[in-house]
């Protein structure tokens, strides 16, 4: 069986450290939102497996998980581990079908030790990558890219494809997928460094910054014919300025919503049923668990783009579980440079 590269050294600790959740957020979750807890190893019962987390996944799909409105999952209870996926190697098992020193991704939580049955495995990481590409390049995010864009997205060669956080862990992908299915792919994205990035290592064939340059009034000039495709993990008023750029049988891939803070009350904001109509545009949103029959797929491309270098992928890694209460904020803030993962080996 292949194995993933890469496995860094790892200790197994006779306590178990757990990033808890002490209060519902409001909007994005802080630091002080969470406590970490010392407690005894979880016992396994029969059909369970004990698994010890490595690298622990940071997300920006947290925020739903732990936000008091209805979200697609029930909330992260209060004084519960937060919610998270993780690759960890299994150090006991009660099942027949998982083993001793196997390496998995899946529903593992914040912290070094989680007890659970193989419904949590999300994926086994069997691929000759380094096992840290499991939390990203492999997991939901490369998994997101992928399939949002080719199943939603649909693009073919020359279509014009709009990405907003084009730097993100996501949105790295994306350009890069678009790029390599014939299409253009415009980046858009908050910081110099992070433009220069989508241009010279993401295969954006340009990237605005929202925040500095007239980027609606670029875009425009860079397609004359209107966007074919906008994969958005953003909302708000790019959102608003986006539509009002897309072609005729455009498609809207809705991956995100990270302009709003907080969805109590609703907000408002300009009319676009008009857009979508005069527009004929096809507007999907994505929540990839929905699509777990094509991961297997989806990870065969990202592999085979990936040993043929044709897919760069980036990590922004912190030491330590310490470092996972105040990371939901940093990432909200755009401090990382890749995918945010944390190491608790």
């Amino acid at each position: 069986m292949t194995r993933p590269t890469e496995i860094p050294a790892y200790s197994l600790p006779t306590r178990n450290r757990r990033v808890i959740l002490i209060r519902r957020p409001q909007g994005i979750p802080m630091a002080d939102d969470f406590a970490i807890e010392d407690v005894a190893i979880p016992e396994i019962a029969d059909g369970e497996f004990l698994v010890r987390n490595i690298y622990l996944s940071v997300d920006p799909a947290q925020r739903g998980w732990v936000a008091a409105e209805a979200n697609y999952s029930a909330p992260v209870p209060i004084g519960g581990p937060m919610r998270a996926l993780a690759v960890g190697v299994v150090t006991q098992s009660k099942t027949p079908d998982v083993s001793v020193g196997e390496f998995l991704y899946g529903w593992f939580g914040w912290q070094d030790y989680a007890a659970v049955t193989q419904a949590a495995i999300i994926q086994r990481a069997t691929e000759a990558v380094p096992l840290s590409a499991y939390v990203g390049l492999l997991g939901i995010n490369g998994l997101t890219a992928y399939l949002a864009l080719t199943e939603l997205g649909r693009p073919v060669p020359g279509n014009i494809v709009l990405v907003s956080t084009a730097a993100g862990s996501v949105g790295s992908l994306v350009g890069q997928i678009a790029r390599n299915l014939g299409a253009t792919a415009i980046g858009l994205t908050g910081h110099d460094e992070k433009v220069a990035a989508c241009r010279a290592r993401y295969g954006y064939h340009s990237a605005h910054s929202y925040k500095k340059s007239d980027w609606a009034a670029a875009v425009a000039s860079e397609a004359p014919s209107g966007i074919d495709v906008y994969f958005d993990n953003v909302g708000g008023p790019i959102l608003d300025a986006a539509l009002r750029q897309m072609a005729v049988g455009g498609r809207i891939v809705q991956c995100g919503t990270a302009s709003t803070p907080i969805w109590t009350p609703i907000p408002t904001g300009p009319r676009n049923e008009r857009e979508i109509l005069t527009r004929r545009l096809v507007w999907s949103g994505f929540v990839v668990f929905d699509h777990a029959k094509r991961f297997a797929a989806a990870n065969q491309a990202l592999v085979a783009w990936y040993q043929a270098g044709q897919l760069n992928y980036d990590e922004d890694l912190a030491q330590g579980i310490e470092q996972a209460p105040g990371a939901l904020k940093a990432l909200y803030a755009g401090e990382n440079r890749g995918k945010k993962l944390i190491y608790i080996g």
